[in-house]
């Protein structure tokens, strides 16, 4: 799974937070093109075509990528690489166990007690298909303003944040924390 853009550009002057300029290739989304789906937070697992199972690992400048570390993609603004690596060796991997896993290949998000600080408030671990992601009520025109409101919004209830998924493939994403105050 490649790194999600985020549909607004980052603050050179404080990366933490976005600007109101759309990123690059992401202009399908204020073109009202594409689905709101809700972005979970969590960490991402992968079971793959063979049936193995791997986590999603960012791997920072300087550092040595773990054995058996598969690169997706490496990012040149911020160093860092970003790829899978098999889940025994992921740091989530007791808690992988304890989800029900399914049978089928796809990404998911793994969630629960022990993840994050279990922002998405479940009783065990779970993991969340991110093909039957949760999609989101159209909220009109697609705006800056409509998109980082609703965005804010769902923020308040617990949502991390909202990923639009294009019909050719492309996906966007906005967290609320992405957001100033």
């Amino acid at each position: 799974m490649r790194k999600i853009p985020t549909l607004l550009v980052r603050d050179p002057e404080d990366r933490r937070h976005v600007t109101d300029q759309i990123t690059e290739g992401c202009e399908w989304v204020l073109a009202g093109e594409g689905v709101a789906t809700r972005k979970y937070d969590g960490t991402c697992v992968m079971r793959d075509e063979s049936g193995r199972w791997w986590a999603r690992r960012e791997v920072k400048p300087g550092r040595s990528a773990p054995n058996g570390f598969v690169l997706v993609e490496h990012d040149e603004v911020t160093g860092k690489s970003v790829g899978w690596e098999p889940i025994e060796q992921s740091s989530f991997h007791t808690f992988w166990r304890q989800a029900e896993r399914p049978d089928r290949p796809g990404t998911y998000e793994l969630v629960g007690p022990k993840v994050n600080g279990n922002p998405e408030r479940e009783a065990v671990h779970v993991l969340v298909e991110h093909a039957g992601a949760q999609v989101l009520p159209e909220t009109g025109r697609r705006t800056v303003g409509s998109v980082t409101d609703q965005v804010r919004a769902l923020g308040r209830d617990g949502v991390e944040g909202i990923v639009w998924h294009h019909p050719d493939g492309r996906m966007a994403k906005l967290k609320a924390r992405d957001l100033r105050p």
